[in-house]
């Protein structure tokens, strides 16, 4: 199936003028019939104003609204892919484990763990185009959301939908996450590979750095972003009549939920990475760009479409006939 995309799609928000211009015609012809209607009866209206046409009026301003929106997808200029051709690139394989735990909806960061990793990860996505990338969500257990690819517009469109109902076994259990990753890669010999996880680190498993030195054996590079504060802050589970609820413990307490930083350095050391806090922002992301193109490159083939072939023609002549009908078209009939 060919792909279908728009050269220029700023250009369709043109498409707004067609309901708005349906809206002013309609109010016009509302405001006509009040008007005529304190004139006298229509019989009378009829004699004074000979050879008006409702009919044409609404002709003519049917075509004028089909125009504009023809001209705009014309002007956005719709293409499909012409030619399928599959190019060869020189890439790593990296997977970024996303937390998507309760314990990422606190808000010791703004507007919260989970908000601010998803933004993290999207630049990341962004920053490490070239490279072959998969997604792993992961909270008490991990699933893979996308195999490795390059299909970056998937993995930016996951990462913006992920939240903790993904997931029905809660906690951090950061081992899964990393066995599942290191599980997923190519078996194919050559290439560098990393996992990048981003986390508050509140592991529940306490053997994530073990699991972490074991991959780097094999090959696996990892690096850790937390997500969060040392201070921490309680887990929101939603509004109530009373205010706001938090996750409580069995005693009635509320739970405080703290970044547990020195877990994620002792990880990424064991996995032969680095570890940078997720409030580093842009600089942390530009880190790990360094990070991942000091990693062994290898050729992997990549099937994209290389040409276009445009379509606005199609859209363009039918407006053009339009707008000459329109103005050939007058708004009387003649008189009889």
């Amino acid at each position: 199936m060919s792909l279908i995309r728009f050269e220029h799609p700023h250009f369709l928000n043109l498409l707004w003028a067609v309901p708005l211009l349906v809206i002013l015609l309609a109010v016009y012809g509302w405001w006509r019939r009040r008007a005529l209607a304190r004139i006298g009866a229509p019989v009378s209206v009829q004699r004074l104003l000979p050879g008006w046409s409702r009919g044409r009026f609404w002709g003519k301003g049917g075509m004028l609204v089909l125009a504009i929106g023809l001209l705009a997808i014309a002007w956005a200029n719709p293409q499909a892919g012409a030619k399928k051709q599959t190019a060869v690139q020189k890439s790593a394989d990296v997977f970024i484990a996303l937390d998507i735990s309760q314990s990422m909806l606190a808000e010791d960061v703004a507007p919260n763990r989970l908000e601010l990793a998803k933004s993290f990860a999207r630049k990341l996505v962004k920053a490490l185009e070239g490279e072959r990338i998969g997604l792993i969500f992961f909270a008490g257990d991990a699933f893979l959301q996308m195999p490795l690819s390059t299909d970056y517009a998937a993995a930016d469109m996951f990462i913006a939908a992920a939240n903790p109902d993904l997931i029905t076994a809660q906690g951090t259990a950061l081992s899964p996450a990393i066995d599942l990753a290191s599980q997923s890669f190519d078996p194919e010999p050559g290439g560098g590979r990393a996992i990048i996880l981003i986390t508050d680190g509140e592991d529940h498993d306490q053997d994530a750095a073990d699991r972490a030195a074991e991959v780097y054996r094999d090959g696996v590079i990892i690096f850790a972003v937390g997500a969060g504060t040392a201070a921490g802050g309680p887990i929101p589970l939603g509004m109530s009549g009373a205010g706001e609820l938090y996750k409580r413990d069995n005693n009635g307490d509320i739970v405080r939920t703290r970044m547990d930083q020195s877990l994620l350095q002792k990880m990424a050391s064991s996995g032969g990475g680095v570890s940078y806090l997720i409030t580093q922002g842009d600089a942390a992301v530009a880190a790990i760009r360094r990070e991942v193109d000091r990693l062994q490159k290898r050729e992997v083939e990549v099937r994209s479409f290389s040409e276009y072939e445009s379509y606005f023609q199609w859209f363009l002549l039918p407006a053009f006939l339009l707008l000459a009908l329109e103005a050939w078209l007058v708004w009387r009939r003649k008189a009889v």
